[in-house]
């Protein structure tokens, strides 16, 4: 049985803006592009067009066209092919293939551990924006310990925590968010499910957690300035989400009840991903070191 544990607020929640081309996976696909020599239309959306412009250069080669609805015009173009991770009826079979190459990293992951002599971890902690991410790495532990999996918590932002209000109405059917999706963890920003990796998460998620700009800078910073031993990790907003929510939960007497449900405790061994480093340089050092988004402690009891 599922323990689903919708948690609306570690402090105030909130959701994410969409992102139709996200910097955090197309940016390594633009570079493998401009090597080969190939010219490139790259259809973003104007939210991350300035993001894009430091992230890449030879702009010689690359004629950059600002769309909100980057994918769907996309699709109406002669003898275009999309490319991207999220699935809808009709379009499955490219987001399959690339939810099977997320699963390499998941590979890798569990390969490390093992390295560490940590031969399973009891929790893995992962973020989603579409959730083709989150849907290959539960997929690929849940199938790789099959008799007893770890328990799964998958961390949204407020702005677009589609997968969170699919959890929360509990029918089993995806849920779309809508509106301006503002938030910092830009590479999350979507707001609209995978209809493949919902299919997995619905069956296998402990817990979908919906959080605020202040968890993910939290996160940045912890793993920016850790405790004494530990190496620093450089993690950009999308990236450093879960480590701020651990740290809530495992932190805020609020959140016990969740915590006892996750059985989280110090013997736990979490497994997390940070999916983006810095990617926005001034963005990095108003959060990290000008406390840009500070940590909300007002009290809210979790649903």
């Amino acid at each position: 049985t599922v323990h689903r544990i919708v948690l609306l607020g570690v402090g105030k929640y909130v959701r994410i803006r969409q992102v139709t081309v996200g910097l955090a996976h197309q940016e390594k696909d633009i570079w493998l592009y401009l090597r080969l020599h190939i010219m490139l239309r790259v259809l973003i959306d104007q939210r991350l067009y300035l993001r894009f412009l430091i992230s890449v250069r030879f702009f010689d080669r690359i004629q950059v066209v600002i769309v909100q609805k980057a994918v769907w015009e996309a699709a109406q173009t002669e003898h275009g092919v999309i490319v991207q991770d999220t699935a809808w009826d009709g379009y499955e079979e490219i987001p399959s293939w690339i939810m099977q190459g997320y699963g390499t990293m998941a590979n890798e992951a569990a390969d490390q551990l093992r390295q560490c002599s940590v031969n399973r971890p009891t929790h893995v902690f992962v973020q989603a924006g579409v959730g083709s991410l989150a849907g290959a790495v539960v997929g690929y532990f849940a199938n790789l310990f099959p008799n007893d999996p770890p328990k799964f918590v998958v961390m949204e932002a407020e702005a677009a925590d589609c997968l969170y209000q699919g959890a929360l109405a509990n029918d089993g059917k995806p849920r779309i968010v809508t509106g301006d999706l503002k938030t910092i963890m830009a590479g999350l920003a979507c707001g609209e499910p995978n209809t493949i990796s919902w299919d997995i998460l619905r069956n296998h998620v402990s817990a979908f957690i919906s959080c605020p700009d202040w968890v993910s800078a939290k996160g940045m910073r912890m793993l920016s300035s850790p405790v004494k031993g530990d190496p620093r990790v450089v993690s950009g907003e999308s990236g450093a989400v879960g480590m701020g929510v651990l740290d809530a939960i495992m932190c805020d007497d609020t959140y016990k009840e969740l915590r006892d449900a996750l059985e989280l405790d110090r013997h736990s061994r979490v497994l997390m991903f940070s999916t983006e480093g810095n990617t926005d340089p001034e963005k990095y050092r108003r959060v990290v070191w000008d406390g840009e988004y500070p940590t909300d402690d007002t009290p809210q009891k979790p649903c």
